[in-house]
Order: C-alpha cells, then sequence, then structure tokens
C-alpha cells in the first residue's frame, strides 16, 4: 500500500525531467580535477570536473592532507561524541579560534555542517531573543529559510538584493523592536554579490542585528580568505558570521564566528550543536591547515579568478547565455530540465566533462542551468575542450544563445 506513494513521487521527477541521478567520481590525489568516472555497466573513462565546490583544490593540497595524515596517526579517527560530552578536542579548540582570528571576531564554533550551523543558530536565536524579527533575503540558502521558520518566530522576507524593499519592512517595525537581517555574501546559483554596505547601513540605521552566510566566499576573497565582507572591511559590523570548511577549504563542516557571549549563548542552548557528534579531530586538523594556508596564499585567490574569467570571455565569445556578476561562480541558463539533463549528459559521455545540472527545487522551475566553477587547477587545454564541447552541444541542441553585439 505505502510504496505507491514514493513510486509516484518518484514517477513525477522523471515525468518532469528533474529525476537527480549520481555520477559516481573517484578523484585522483594530486590531480584535481581529473577524476575517474565509474559507470552503471562497471567500465571507466577518465573526465574533468567543471562543478565542484571544492572551488580551489584544497581537498588535495598538502598542506592539507599531510595534516590530516599527522592527526590521523596521532588521535585516531573519530571524535568520540558531542561536544560536551567526550567531542572537543585540542583540534577543535584550534580550529575555533583560528576562525575567529579569520573573522576578527572573538570567537567561533563549529558545527558538522554550515547547513546545521544556519539551521542551529537561526532557530535557536528566535528562542534567545523574545519577539525577534528576521528579515531574510528571499534567495537565502535552504538552511537559513529552515532555522528561521523554526519554532514558529515572526519573520518578513524582502526582495532578492533590495534594499528599497529592506527598507520598507524595517520602517514597519518599532526601532525598538528586536530584529535581524539575514542574507548571504555570494549568491551560489546566479554568482551575485549583496549590497552588503547598504544592508549594514540600514542594520545601523533600524536598529537590527545582521547574520551573513559566507560559505562561497570564505577562502576566496579579502586579504586572508574571509569573505566579502572582509575584503569590503565590513566585518565588525556584522554580528555574525556563517562559513563552511567544504568548500574553498576543501574539507568538511560549518561554523559561526561572532562575539564570545553570542557563541556561549548558542553553545548552550542550540540542540544541533549539543546533540550532534563533533566532527573528526583528523577533519579539524585539516580544516585547520587549509584556514592558514589560504590566510597567506594570496596568488591561488588571484589565479582562480583569472581562470574563471578566461572561462567567461570565452562563452561570452560564443554568445552563450552565461550571467557575469563578477564572481567565479558561471551560471550558464537553460530554461528546460530536460535539455539541462540532456546536455549534462553528453558532456560526461561524449567529452568527459562532468557537470551537473541544476534544477528546481534547487533554482526556480524555468531557470535550470549548468554551474560551472572554474579553479586555478584546470589548464589551457582543459578549458578549451570545454568551450569547444558546449558551443557543439548548444548547436545541436539547438539552444537559445545571447543576442551577438558589436
Amino acid at each position: 500500500m505505502y510504496e505507491t506513494y514514493f513510486t509516484q513521487a518518484i514517477s513525477s521527477l522523471h515525468t518532469e525531467g528533474r529525476y537527480r541521478t549520481f555520477i559516481d567520481i573517484a578523484r585522483h590525489q594530486g590531480r584535481f580535477p581529473s577524476a575517474t568516472w565509474h559507470k552503471p555497466d562497471g567500465s571507466e573513462a577518465e573526465v574533468t570536473v567543471w562543478c565542484s565546490n571544492d572551488y580551489l583544490g584544497m581537498g588535495q593540497h598538502t598542506a592539507v592532507t599531510s595534516a590530516m595524515a599527522k592527526a590521523l596517526d596521532l588521535v585516531g579517527a573519530g571524535s568520540g561524541g558531542t561536544r560536551n560530552i567526550a567531542g572537543t578536542t585540542i583540534y577543535h579548540r584550534e580550529l575555533e579560534e583560528e576562525l575567529a582570528g579569520l573573522h576578527h571576531k572573538e570567537a567561533a564554533l563549529v558545527f558538522s555542517s554550515a547547513y546545521m550551523a544556519n539551521d542551529a543558530t537561526l532557530s535557536t536565536l528566535h528562542k534567545l531573543i523574545d519577539g525577534l524579527v528576521i528579515l531574510s533575503d528571499e534567495l537565502n540558502h535552504a538552511s537559513m529559510i529552515e532555522g528561521i521558520r523554526r519554532n514558529g518566530g515572526a519573520k518578513e522576507i524582502f526582495r532578492h538584493n533590495d534594499v528599497a524593499d529592506l527598507e520598507s519592512k524595517l520602517k514597519e517595525l518599532p526601532l525598538e523592536a528586536p530584529k535581524l537581517i539575514a542574507f548571504e555574501s555570494l549568491y551560489s546559483m546566479d554568482g551575485d554579490f549583496a549590497p552588503m554596505q547598504e544592508i549594514v547601513k540600514l542594520a545601523s540605521q533600524y536598529n537590527a542585528m545582521t547574520y551573513l552566510d559566507e560559505v562561497h566566499a570564505v577562502g576566496m576573497y579579502g586579504p586572508s580568505g574571509g569573505g566579502v565582507a572582509e575584503q569590503l572591511d565590513l566585518c565588525g559590523k556584522i554580528d555574525i558570521i556563517n562559513g563552511t570548511l567544504a568548500k574553498a577549504y576543501g574539507v568538511q563542516g560549518g561554523y559561526i564566528a561572532c562575539n564570545a557571549q553570542i557563541a556561549d549563548a548558542v553553545r548552550s542552548y542550540a540542540p544541533g550543536y549539543i546533540f550532534t557528534t563533533s566532527i573528526s579531530p583528523v577533519i579539524a586538523a585539516g580544516a585547520t591547515a587549509s584556514v592558514k594556508h589560504l590566510k597567506e596564499d594570496e596568488w591561488l585567490r588571484r589565479k582562480h579568478l583569472d581562470n574563471a574569467n578566461k572561462v567567461k570571455e570565452q562563452l561570452l565569445a560564443l554568445n552563450l547565455p552565461i550571467v557575469d556578476h563578477g564572481s567565479h561562480i558561471i551560471p550558464i541558463h537553460i530554461g528546460d530540465p530536460v535539455k539541462c539533463k540532456r546536455i549534462s549528459d553528453m558532456l560526461l559521455e561524449e567529452y568527459g566533462i562532468y557537470v551537473q545540472p541544476i534544477n528546481y527545487p534547487t533554482v526556480p522551475r524555468g531557470t535550470e542551468r549548468l554551474r560551472l566553477t572554474p579553479s586555478p587547477l584546470h589548464g589551457t587545454q582543459q578549458l578549451t575542450d570545454l568551450t569547444s564541447a558546449l558551443d557543439k552541444l548548444w548547436a545541436h541542441c539547438a539552444i537559445n544563445r545571447l543576442e551577438a553585439t558589436g
């Protein structure tokens, strides 16, 4: 009886063309972005990964892997429990100190993921601050949305990056009412930046706290990789910064950085922190090494943006429908889930290029896309292979291009 519900749910995804297929790949240590695709029929093929959130290839950097190997040899694999029982080690303490310094804050708390950090922190703030109203950008990540609506706290949704709409909603609230503006520095599906300076100004003017998700910017922007807030010298204006260790830092886990009082309150009241086994000390050691390295490796950040710009230039020269907001994320809009999946499959099967399709609910219906994430380790030939393959497939599948200019 009950199997019918699940069968129907999966069948509707197939009908809409947005059933998600997981591709089995094995990355090669020291050879990122190369990987081996393990096909369903048991055969193998070499592929180039163009959609990884390990933006800088730090998951295979020797500074990271050697730190993890050393920690594994010294203390073993697991953490042993939740932070308050047996899961706090010197590796966790060192990582949190490193992250607090990265964001010019007094303290940091490490969670099992950035999703959990957002969910647990935002839901706990509603419990800690009576009458808190959270004003949230409409395109905030699912983890922020989930945390904001948990516990039934008051919320207002403002139009994406629309400072005027945000201010109109702030004006409707009493000045003395507790409020928090939650937004991202860099939105991962379109690659656009928030008007952070304007938002911070409004927060000060209307007596609001600020909560900033920097997951797609930490390690990538700012003089030491502290994100867009550091790049704009606004860390001191942001009350709580959320970040990840699983993207530019190439490992796993998430965190918040804030003042010591906020960190202590979240540590003491957030169920998602209290009752979750802490990340492995091996992971913590690797993350610490990665953060330390990227505080100094400005060349890697510059090379990364240089490669991203080269990809955008070549795709625009072909009039492919990319959106360029000046970040390292390159969305190529297709607008149809079936065609999006088909092009992704053809890139993999015919050209050895791995780019997963992005469909609803990750993006709105009708905005389906491929999402490219060039790294500093993609070579000139790999870039040429990508643009040549996309050019041929766009013609083959009869997908619209940008209007030619000039």
